[in-house]
C-alpha cells in the first residue's frame, strides 16, 4: 500500500523564509506577548529591536551571507535574539548542545566553520581550551560573567553589544525559503556528529504544520522545558508563534518541582514535551498544589506510553497528542490528523501533505501491510526537509538510495494506516532466522524492579547471524544474579530472543546527549565478566 497523495485534500501552504514570519508578526501584532523566558517577556517588536543590534554588531565582525554563528548557550533570550540576528544577515546559526566539551565541541566549531561564537558566561571555559584548534572562528562573543578568560580570539562582551550597537534594521539579505536557516548537529551515535542544513522554509514548514496538527490557536499559551539547540523548540515556540500568534514561554531547562508553578505562572494551554518528561510528571507520587485549576488543554508528548497518557487525561485533566514520528532530517512523516485519536504504541499515521511515505525492504520494494521494513520518504514540495549534512556530501548520497530519504528506521502499517515503530534498523537482530527487535527486549527488561537502565544488542555468532546480549545497570543495591534475569525472561520474550548473554555494569556507555553508544557495546562483545547462558548449562523449555 503506498501511501501517496501529490495532490491532496490539503494544498502545501506558499514557501517562506523565517524573516518572512517575522516581518509577518510585526505587521500584524509588534507589541502583543511574544516569548517569555522564566519572568523576562518580549514582544516581536523588542525581539526584532534586540537583534537588528546584535546583527549589527555581528557585522562590524565580518559575518556575512553564508557565515556560520554558533551558540553556545542554554535557552535564554540572548539565544533566540542570535538566532534572528544571524538569519538577518543571511547567516546560519549553529546552535550547539550545551553538554558539549572537549572533542565534542570542538568538532562542532570546527566542523561547522563558525566564524563567531556566542557562548555563555559559563562555559567561556570551554572555548577557551578548544579555541585554538579553530582555523575559521574570527571572534567570541561572551555573554555574562565568564568563567575564564577567553584568550584565543579578539572576545566582546554582549552587554556592550546590545549598549552601543545601532537597533535600525540592517541591510536586507534577499534571502529565498531555499536558504539555509541553521545548522542542527545529530546526537552522533554511531561516529562524528554531522551538520544537517535546514533551510529557512523547512523550518516555518515543521512550524505550521505542529499547528494544523495541534490545532492551535492565536489564544495559546505554549509551554516548553526542551532546549532551543534542538529543531523542536525552534519551530515551535520561536517560529509558531510568529505564525499563529499568541505567546510562549521558554524554560531555561526542566524541573519536576518547578513544572506546574511554571504552568500557573504563564497560563500554559499547550505543552510540548518528550515523552520521557511526561513520564516523569505523571510518575510523581502526590499532586502538586499549583496543579489545582490548570488551563492546560493538550500535552504534546512522544513517545508517551498508554499508562502516562491516562494519566495526563484522568488525573491531570489534559487532553494528549503523541501521534509523531520524524527526524531533524524529515519532520513529520508521522503525524496524527486532527480530530482522530491515535492508537496505543502508534506514531499517527504516514504525512501525505508534506510526504510521500513508503515502508520497503533491503531492495527498496514497498512491502505489504503489516510487514516490517524500513521507512523510507520525499517530499511532495521543495524545501520541506533538510538539504543534506554539511561538508558530507557522500554522506548526504548515502541516505537518499533511489532518490528517496532512508531514515534507518523500522516499522510497519497496520489495515487502518497506523504507523508502529519496530527498531533502529542497525540495532535490529536475526537470531536462528527469526527477527528479534532489541526496543521491544529493551522495554521488556527496563521493566524488572531491579532494572535501572538496559541495552539489548548483538554480539557475533559462531552459527552466524547474531547472538543476543543484554547489558544492564541495577538498581542501587539490588539483588540479583544474571541467571536469576535470564530465568525472569523465560516466562516474557519468545524463545529464539531470550539473550544468551547478560552483563551488568555501574553505567552504559553514552555520548553527551546521554543516548547509550550501542556501537561500543557491541565492538567490546563478549567481554570477561559476561555470563554466558549457554556455558552456565541453563536450560529451558522452547516454547
Amino acid at each position: 500500500m503506498c501511501l501517496t497523495v501529490v495532490s491532496g485534500a490539503m494544498a502545501l501552504r506558499p514557501q517562506k523564509t523565517v524573516l518572512d514570519a517575522l516581518a509577518q508578526r510585526l505587521a500584524t501584532d509588534p507589541d502583543g506577548p511574544y516569548l517569555d523566558f522564566e519572568g523576562v517577556a518580549y514582544t516581536a517588536a523588542e525581539m526584532d529591536a534586540a537583534s537588528n543590534r546584535v546583527a549589527n554588531a555581528l557585522s562590524e565582525l565580518g559575518v556575512g551571507s553564508g557565515d556560520r554563528v554558533a551558540t553556545l548557550l542554554e535557552n535564554s533570550p540572548e539565544q533566540v535574539i542570535s538566532f534572528f540576528a544571524a538569519l538577518k544577515l543571511g547567516a546560519i546559526q549553529v546552535p550547539v548542545n550545551t553538554a558539549y566539551k572537549g572533542e565534542f565541541l570542538r568538532h562542532v566549531l570546527a566542523d561547522s566553520g563558525a566564524k563567531v561564537v556566542i557562548v555563555q558566561g559559563d562555559f567561556a571555559s570551554r572555548v577557551e581550551a578548544v579555541g585554538a584548534d579553530l582555523d575559521e572562528l574570527g571572534a567570541v562573543v561572551v555573554a555574562g560573567p565568564a568563567d575564564a578568560v577567553v584568550t584565543a580570539r579578539p572576545v566582546h562582551d554582549w552587554a556592550g553589544i546590545m549598549e552601543l550597537a545601532p537597533a535600525s534594521p540592517p541591510p536586507d539579505p534577499g534571502l529565498t525559503p531555499a536558504d539555509l536557516a541553521c545548522f542542527i548537529y545529530t546526537a552522533g551515535t554511531t561516529g562524528p556528529s554531522k551538520g544537517c542544513m535546514l533551510p529557512h522554509n523547512y523550518v516555518v514548514s515543521l512550524a505550521d504544520q505542529i499547528t494544523r496538527l495541534w490545532g492551535r490557536r492565536p489564544d495559546d499559551v505554549v509551554l516548553t522545558p526542551l532546549p532551543l539547540f534542538h529543531f523542536n523548540a525552534i519551530s515551535v515556540c520561536v517560529v509558531g508563534t510568529l505564525i499563529v500568534g499568541g505567546r510562549a514561554s521558554i524554560a531555561r531547562r526542566f524541573s519536576v518541582s518547578r513544572f506546574w508553578p511554571e504552568v500557573q505562572r504563564t497560563g500554559a494551554t499547550m505543552l510540548s514535551m518528550l515523552g520521557s518528561l511526561a513520564i516523569l510528571i505523571a510518575n510523581a507520587a502526590e499532586d502538586h498544589p499549583d496543579q489545582a485549576g490548570h488551563n492546560l488543554r493538550l500535552c504534546a508528548a512522544a513517545p508517551m506510553p498508554p499508562d502516562t497518557d491516562r494519566i495526563w487525561r484522568e488525573r491531570f485533566g489534559c487532553a494528549t497528542f503523541s501521534g509523531g514520528y520524524g527526524l531533524t532530517e524529515a519532520s513529520l512523516i508521522g503525524s496524527l490528523p486532527a480530530g482522530e485519536s491515535n492508537k496505543p504504541g502508534a506514531m499517527g499515521k504516514p504525512n501525505t501533505v508534506e510526504f510521500e511515505v513508503k515502508i520497503v525492504d533491503d531492495d527498496d520494494t514497498e512491502l505489504p501491510v503489516g510487514e516490517i521494513g524500513e521507512i523510507v520518504c520525499r517530499p511532495n514540495g521543495p524545501n520541506l526537509m533538510f538539504a543534506g549534512y554539511w561538508r558530507r556530501p557522500e554522506a548526504t548520497l548515502g541516505v537518499f538510495g533511489n532518490l528517496w530519504f532512508h531514515t534507518g528506521d523500522l516499522a510497519r502499517l497496520d489495515d487502518d494506516g497506523f504507523l508502529y515503530f519496530v527498531d533502529r534498523k542497525k540495532d535490529y537482530l536475526r537470531r536462528r532466522g527469526e527477527n528479534i527487535s532489541s526496543f521491544e527486549l529493551e522495554r521488556t527488561f527496563v521493566a524488572h524492579e531491579a532494572v535501572k537502565d538496559v541495552a539489548v544488542h548483538a554480539v557475533p555468532s559462531e552459527q552466524g547471524e547474531d547472538d543476543v546480549k543484554v547489558t544492564a545497570v541495577l538498581q542501587e543495591g539490588a539483588q540479583l544474579t544474571e541467571e536469576d534475569l535470564c530465568r525472569w525472561a523465560v516466562e516474557r520474550v519468545p524463545y529464539f530472543a531470550l539473550p544468551r548473554y547478560i552483563e551488568f555494569r555501574d553505567d552504559l556507555p553514552r555520548n553527551p546527549v546521554g543516548r547509550v553508544l550501542k556501537y561500543q557495546l557491541r565492538d567490546e562483545g563478549v567481554t570477561d565478566v559476561t555470563w554466558d547462558r549457554e556455558a552456565a548449562g541453563f536450560e529451558f523449555e522452547r516454547r
